[in-house]
């Protein structure tokens, strides 16, 4: 008579589940299933806001559809990309894993979750639409926060205060969907794209003047630690006065000073040696659209002449669209023990996504009765940038060729 007791195989099975589950390529590191799904949703969001910009289709649900489209860019593609990027690092600064097989799993799920709430708001009732967009930050803090923590490793607990703030940023725009707090969606989204500018500028002046040295050579090439200090501070504060509403004078100051400290800080990164490099100066041209943004978003605040929106996209569309691409490339090569070469159709998505902020940019700057169409080419522009992108690095985000350990 069977006696109840559990047999052996079955946690040995269990076991062997959760090994293969480690060693499938695609859970075997957080840049892998989190740039693909980041390039992905670029790739299919953007055609669909064109969409509903043009009338074809209606998107006004759990927020409308302006706000609808800067939430899903900051808190789903921008967020997407730093969840791949630091579960990937902490690895590497605190020599312990973060997240593979399973977490790696869970957190992927939370994440396509809040997309399912906010692109089909009817799938879900509001208050369970902001829960599941609400879980994510808190459960990639828990991954990388652990790591640091149990390593002591101080310098990069900066790194959980900006999860934090980015997950404030993101409740916000909630509590306004769900009618708590009117207003609520502007001041989230503009501070939401603030914090995801100050993680930009801690993460470029780790490595733009870094990868630029180590691959041109020349040994002047350096950081400044206290204009790194100052720019980070100037863009911190920058933050709080978009928080508290401060007073637009006041706010021009503090996005003027950090334009010009962000700028001087690069000065000695060794741009003019990058030129040839494309794994390089996509880094460094998309690195200038923060200061360029940060002034014209000054300029924006007296003179009808610029848009506040072209401001925002030189922020976006250029920094963010930019940095990211060239990280998402240098990390899947990098971290695949790959060259650290860019083939030509990854160059021709650097250019692309170039081309969508200089348009963006640029063309309402010269002649506003063509914003229009400079919305829709912009996004054309983005979207083959980044189908371009997940056409060469799918392969690779999915091959065997096994990851660089933590350490």
């Amino acid at each position: 008579m069977n006696s109840g007791a559990p047999s052996a195989p079955e946690p040995q099975r269990g076991g062997a589940v959760i090994r293969q589950l480690r060693s499938t390529p695609l859970l075997t590191k957080g840049f892998r299933p989190f740039f693909l799904l980041a390039a992905g949703f670029a790739v299919s969001i953007l055609p669909v806001w064109i969409l509903a910009y043009a009338g074809a289709i209606d998107l006004n649900g759990y927020l409308d559809a302006t706000y609808g489209h800067a939430h899903e860019m900051l808190f789903g593609f921008a967020t997407a990309v730093i969840a791949g990027f630091l579960l990937t690092a902490v690895g590497n600064w605190t020599g312990r894993e973060t997240a593979t097989g399973l977490p790696l799993i869970g957190l992927c799920m939370l994440w396509l979750l809040g997309r399912v709430g906010l692109i089909a708001p009817r799938v879900f009732p509001h208050w369970l639409t902001a829960i599941s967009d609400l879980a994510f930050l808190p459960a990639l803090g828990v991954a990388i926060g652990r790591p640091i923590v149990a390593s002591n490793n101080r310098r990069n607990l900066v790194m959980l205060g900006v999860l934090v703030a980015l997950w404030t940023a993101n409740l916000v725009m909630h509590l306004d969907a769900l009618g708590v707090l009117p207003g609520g969606r502007a001041r989230g989204a503009t501070v939401g794209l603030d914090i995801v500018l100050f993680l930009i500028l801690v993460i470029a002046g780790r490595t733009i003047p870094m990868f630029t040295r180590n691959a041109t050579g020349v040994l002047s090439i350096r950081a400044l630690p206290a204009l790194d200090a100052l720019t980070l501070t100037s863009m911190a504060l920058l933050t709080v006065c978009d928080a508290a509403l401060a007073r637009r004078d006041v706010v021009a100051v503090v996005a003027g000073l950090t334009s010009l400290l962000a700028v001087c800080r690069s000065l000695s990164w060794g741009a003019r040696h990058a030129l040839k490099v494309p794994l390089l100066w996509i880094l460094h041209v998309a690195y200038l659209w923060i200061p360029g943004g940060l002034v014209l978003r000054t300029v924006s605040l007296f003179s009808p002449a610029v848009p506040p929106s072209v401001a925002i996209h030189a922020l976006t569309v250029g920094a963010i669209g930019g940095i990211t691409l060239g990280m998402m490339s240098r990390v899947a090569l990098g971290h695949t023990g790959r060259a650290l070469r860019a083939s030509r159709a990854a160059i021709a998505s650097f250019v692309l996504v170039t081309l969508a902020a200089i348009v963006r940019v640029l063309v309402p700057l010269i002649d506003i009765s063509h914003y229009r169409a400079s919305v829709f080419i912009a996004g054309s522009l983005w979207t083959a940038a980044f189908g371009v992108h997940l056409a060469v690095y799918v392969p690779i985000l999915v091959s065997r060729r096994a990851d660089l350990k933590p350490g």
